[in-house]
């Protein structure tokens, strides 16, 4: 039972940090030690699976997809999406450079603890590490596309979001703003319970997941220092897309206004930004709790 409520929590920060754009839940899998153990389960619906379930071996079939691990985080990345994103609706419009500076801190530390997980440096290490720093942090200057509300398009978004949510560093949210489709999945249709939305992107979700977790976990097993390197680049790179002092480019195009990018600035020397960098300090703090936290669990 302890185990149980400990990975619904794990799952719980997972769910939360999806919920922001440039924030990963596959950070927080990395940081409380389930990433791989996320991965290798999701790889288990295989055709194994499948004739386990044809043949109502359910007992085997549990067993084999580890379903009590599964639905402890299961639950714990759903109940916190469907909290934490009206939750953060309100924190956006009321405190945004708060919520910016949190969440910069709680990146800001997964960079370090992440790279301590990396076993020997090397060249091919460097390489990588400066690789996933590019490429995330090239995601900032990228336009935002249109909101596209058609069925095709939604099982793409549900796709290379959740493709993006397990890989840390890569936010599945900030993947579905570049796409057009933040506002309409994470805001409009998780608030309003929109399943003309939401039954299509999670379609597109669970078939990205399922494919998706069966090659990152061959990568994960193969080259392992390598991956954590990339993925440590991905989480340094996504800070460009959380710095607290920017001020959104916002577009008209026709009736439609859209943010298609970020003026960045120089935080002043003010009480507000005191404040802003005591909230970042917390977050890091968090990270490194929830990272001793860890620890002591798996040691146990």
């Amino acid at each position: 039972m302890i185990d149980y409520i400990s990975n619904i929590l794990k799952g719980a920060l997972m769910g939360a940090a999806n919920v922001i754009p440039g924030v990963s839940g596959g950070t927080m899998a990395l940081l409380t030690g389930i990433f791989e153990k996320l991965i290798d389960t999701i790889k288990s619906f295989d055709a194994k699976a499948v004739k386990l379930g044809c043949t109502f071996q359910f007992k085997e079939l549990f067993e084999h997809l580890d379903v009590k691990f599964l639905s402890a985080v299961g639950i714990g990345v759903v109940a916190s999406i469907l909290s934490v994103a009206k939750l953060l609706e309100y924190l956006f419009e009321s405190h945004a450079l708060y919520v910016w500076s949190f969440f910069f801190g709680l990146i800001l530390a997964s960079v370090y603890f992440v790279g301590l997980k990396i076993g020997k440096r090397s060249i091919s290490v460097v390489a990588l590490f400066l690789l996933g720093t590019a490429v995330a942090a090239s995601l900032a200057f990228l336009e935002p596309a249109e909101q596209n509300s058609s069925i095709p398009y939604l099982l793409v978004c549900g796709a290379v979001a959740m493709c993006s949510m397990i890989l840390p560093g890569l936010s599945g949210s900030y993947v579905l703003l570049l796409m057009g489709n933040y506002q309409l999945v994470m805001i409009d249709a998780i608030n309003h319970f929109d399943f003309k939305v939401l039954v299509p992107v999670g379609i597109g979700a669970a078939a990205g997941l399922v494919a998706f977790s069966r090659l990152l976990s061959w990568i994960f097993k193969k080259f392992h220092d390598q991956t954590i390197a990339l993925l440590t680049g991905f989480i340094f790179g996504s800070l460009s897309i959380l710095w607290p002092w920017k001020s959104e480019i916002i577009e008209t195009f026709g009736e439609k206004a859209k943010v298609v990018g970020y003026d960045y600035a120089l935080p002043e020397f003010n009480a507000e930004t005191g404040m802003a960098m005591a909230i970042m300090v917390a977050g890091i703090v968090v990270i490194a709790l929830v990272e001793t936290l860890a620890g002591r669990m798996k040691a146990d």
